[in-house]
């Protein structure tokens, strides 16, 4: 019956997205100039996925056939079959989450864009409605892949196994979102900045202007990373972290039955309907804050979830302290989106303060944004420190006892808080898909050369889809946190299943432990150092070819001369699906061999290590990229000179330096932090 539930609301679900969909392909496409932009961001978009998509289909098969054969030899071929089966389906399902978020993108920019001609109102319901669509089907999916696998296991095993058994589906979904994260990033990133410094740089003409041969390379870049990658992205966030808490959910068998197990996908079931009432209160006024309304759909999604918190603890566990721990989730994930605002929205302090050192060079934009971005972690560390304790502790006032008295309900309560935190995330997903529908829709305006008043309205979305974007990041890195403790501990549950011996104490005075917590922090910087090369070196093809076709053809800045937006596409597809490789492989490679050579406890060193100093790094990169961003944007609403200025000049430097940090290299470690646990939770058997 409960899972049941689930499956029905999660098909619900997916004919609401469908709705959505259909009222936003029935709007208008605007006219012939506007729609032919937007054909070629669709046909780039397109092209990028399906090449990007052949790539990781061949290393994910490669990927399944070394489980099956690990499992195989080791632990049996029934075992190796289960985990193989699950690593498929999880990748298949990451895979299409992506393709259908990127595919109503790169449908809705052109409807808001028209929309803006006759209303703000329109416009702003059209991109959220067409983010909601992506937001709602992945969550639905990430229900449906799990549940689904979970009801054929159960018919197979004991249900206090099966949760073990879908580990793999997990493990699939992360390396899909890898992929899809890196070459999405290093797409994206390589296109923005090669079109920044030769267009606006060197030959000064504005962003987005139909004269720069990268324009829609970039445009293109927005849908394949913001949505391809991040779709992916927060698929395997809900499908990792609804597993490793019905992992943890088993240890209080004894107390609440299946019901423990099943509750997260309840919870999560229960915001999906939050989020369909949340998406449609959204709506301003011509001269109204489109960032207020977006904000009070938030609200009411927050409201319902704890509703159905509510509902969901009274019903399944009897228990309240646990639906205490989930308001402390929900509570969290509002604090992380309002820190997240406070460093990269350019009403505050942060973003305001890397705008006036503008006024001095690049240098000073520079200094100051990274004062910012490391100032920017304090604040995210406090308190999800603070919800991972008082979680813990309103576990273990619940009362469960083992059968000698240990309390034990401690760790389950830090997982319902990471129920909590993502019990709005269909919401945060639909914002995010929000800002490159946007973004998208400000470049079609300006390329299709509509007049000045459309594209005033087109930049105060633009401005806004920067902000829900730098939220998203937060958000997403602060649920991985959460998930990353809840992760790490059904790690250790797995480990003490398999040996049968009580695994609780990390000795980090054991060399090999040491030494393998020393590698985690490296594989972080290391990872992140090829990240942000890549979208370098990907850079490097771009300026060279923008420069040469501005070089060959005088009449391109003259208007004369179209350039030649697809040798620019394809030069960046190329570049980035190659550049895209050793980052991954080393991400995927770096924990099997410490655990094959440093065995299960070292693991579990680079696994805590690796997973603190990637949440740290990640959001450093994140914020402090987000505020780059948002100066430029400020002195581009006439501050300090305005566009075209030396302030303006000095600020469009800084906000290249942080592209790759906030749309390559920070997104990409959000996926690597729970690809780590995620893989030693698979491989696992092989650690001991």
């Amino acid at each position: 019956m409960i899972l049941g539930m689930v499956l029905i609301i999660s098909v619900l679900a997916l004919i609401y997205a469908g709705l959505l969909a259909r009222h936003v392909l029935k709007q208008s496409t605007g006219s012939s100039s506007m729609q032919a932009i937007s054909d070629a961001i669709k046909e780039g978009a397109e092209a990028f996925l399906k090449r990007q998509y052949t790539t990781i289909g061949f290393l994910s098969i490669f990927l399944a056939a070394g489980i099956l054969v690990a499992y195989g030899l080791t632990k049996g071929w029934d075992l190796g079959l289960k985990m193989t089966v699950g690593f498929i389906f999880g990748a298949f399902c990451s895979g299409l989450a992506g393709y259908l978020g990127m595919w109503i993108s790169i449908r809705s920019n052109i409807r808001t864009a028209a929309a803006i001609t006759t209303s703000l109102n329109s416009a702003l319901k059209i991109a959220l409605r067409g983010g909601a669509v992506s937001g709602i089907i992945i969550v639905a999916m990430s229900l449906l892949g799990v549940g689904t696998i979970f009801y054929i296991f159960r018919g197979l095993e004991d249900p206090k196994t099966v949760p073990f058994l879908i580990v793999g589906f997990a493990f699939g979904a992360s390396v899909v979102a890898l992929f899809a994260q890196l070459g999405g990033g290093i797409f994206t990133k390589a296109a923005d900045v090669g079109a920044d410094l030769v267009g606006k740089i060197e030959a000064g003409i504005p962003e987005d202007d139909p004269r720069n041969p990268a324009v829609i390379a970039d445009l293109v870049g927005d849908n394949v990373g913001d949505c391809a990658g991040r779709g992916a992205d927060l698929f395997e966030s809900t499908a990792a972290e609804n597993i490793g808490a019905m992992i943890l959910g088993v240890a209080l068998f004894p107390h609440f039955g299946i019901n423990g197990i099943l509750f997260p996908l309840v919870a999560r079931a229960f915001g999906l309907l939050a989020t369909m009432v949340g998406i449609l209160v959204v709506s301003t006024k011509e001269d109204g804050n489109p960032m207020a309304a977006l904000n009070r759909g938030y609200y009411v999604t927050a409201g319902l979830s704890i509703v159905g918190f509510y509902f969901a603890t009274d019903w399944l566990l009897g228990n309240m302290w646990f639906f205490w721990a989930g308001i402390i989730g929900i509570v969290t994930s509002i604090l992380i989106i309002y820190i997240t605002q406070y460093y990269t929205e350019y009403r505050f302090r942060p973003v305001r303060s890397i705008a006036q050192a503008s006024q001095t060079g690049a240098a000073t934009n520079i200094i100051t944004g990274l004062a910012v971005a490391l100032e920017s972690t304090a604040l995210p560390v406090i308190v999800l420190g603070g919800a991972l304790i008082l979680s813990y502790y309103a576990g273990l006032a619940s009362g469960l006892s083992d059968a000698q008295g240990n309390l034990i309900g401690g760790l389950y309560g830090t997982a319902i808080a990471t129920m909590g935190m993502l019990a709005t995330c269909a919401y945060v997903l639909a914002m995010d898909t929000f800002g490159p529908i946007v973004d998208n829709a400000a470049g079609i305006i300006e390329m299709s050369q509509q007049p000045e008043e459309f594209r005033r309205k087109t930049d105060r979305l633009d401005a806004v889809g920067n902000t829900t974007k730098a939220l998203t990041k937060g958000y997403a890195i602060g649920s991985a946190a959460l998930a990353a403790f809840l992760l790490f501990s059904a790690y250790m549950d797995e480990v003490s299943r398999l040996t049968g011996k009580a695994f609780e104490v990390i000795d980090l005075a054991k060399v090999e432990v040491f030494v393998g917590g020393f590698l985690g922090a490296m594989l972080i910087f290391l990872f992140s150092g090829l990240a942000i090369r890549a979208v370098g070196k990907a850079a490097y093809y771009v300026i060279n070819e923008v420069r040469a076709q501005f070089k060959e053809n005088p009449g391109i800045m003259t208007g004369e001369q179209k350039p030649d937006y697809a040798r620019c596409v394809d030069i960046v597809t190329r570049g980035a699906l190659k550049e895209m490789i050793l980052p991954g492989i080393l991400a995927v490679a770096m924990p099997i061999l410490v655990g094959v050579i440093l065995k299960a406890e070292a693991v579990a060193a680079l696994l805590m290590v690796g997973t603190i100093s990637g949440i740290l790094l990640a959001t450093l990169m994140n914020n402090g990229g987000g505020a780059w961003d948002n100066a430029k944007k400020f002195i581009e609403t006439g501050m300090y000179g305005g566009k075209g200025s030396d302030t303006h000049k000095a600020s469009v430097v800084g906000d290249t330096v942080g592209d790759p940090m906030k749309d390559c290299a920070g997104p990409s470690l959000h996926v690597l932090i729970k690809l780590l646990s995620t893989i030693t939770l698979v491989l696992a058997p092989l650690f001991i």
